[in-house]
């Protein structure tokens, strides 16, 4: 309602509805820049979600001014068996989101903690690229918070049965119950580590 519209009549000893000059207006307080949505979640889920929106390193939102660095591809294919003759033949100079990113939207990262996905190549320490414009489908490994925890694993949905498989044999699956409250965040589509 503009502040030159009229007030909206009302009958004597009705509530609710739409009051002249109330609400936010639009563009006021967007603390994210955007028009927000109500959504009703668990009272004991509050924290956990207000913890996951304050969290540093602008995860929910992309770099404003994102640096582009294009570093150069040799022509010379390296051999990972017998050794070849090498050449200095710069073929390009690649910019490594074009190789990492398919829905710059849709696209964060996340550094791993722990051992539970070496088998996959995800170790400790190292960095994951997700998008969360990619379908979650079996076999998969994803993102996912189950009861307000966030971990990485290999997505399981076979038989009506849905469960979250680690890649190393000292941790046990997790089998997801019906009481329990899972969301998948995003699927891995690439993993940086240092050797």
């Amino acid at each position: 309602m503009a502040d030159s519209d009229p007030p909206v009549p009302r009958r004597p000893g009705a509530r609710g509805g739409a009051r002249h000059g109330a609400g936010r207006r639009p563009g006021d307080g967007y603390r994210w820049g955007e028009p927000t949505r109500v959504m009703r979640i668990p009272a004991s889920r509050i924290n956990a979600v207000r913890d996951f929106l304050e969290r540093p390193h602008g995860l929910l939102r992309p770099a404003e001014q994102p640096t582009v660095v294009r570093l150069p591809l040799f022509s010379h294919k390296i051999a990972a068996g017998f050794p070849s003759q090498a050449d200095d033949y710069i073929e390009a100079r690649i910019d490594l989101n074009e190789h990492l990113v398919r829905n710059e939207e849709a696209t964060f990262m996340l550094r791993v903690q722990g051992d539970s996905m070496i088998g996959a190549g995800i170790h400790d320490g190292g960095l994951l690229v997700i998008d969360r414009a990619v379908d979650p489908v079996d076999g998969r490994i994803v993102i996912a918070v189950l009861d307000g925890e966030l971990t990485v694993k290999r997505l399981s949905r076979r038989d009506g049965r849905v469960r979250l498989l680690p890649e190393n044999p000292a941790y046990a699956p997790i089998e997801v119950g019906d009481e329990q409250e899972l969301v998948i965040w995003g699927v891995v589509t690439s993993v940086i580590h240092e050797l």
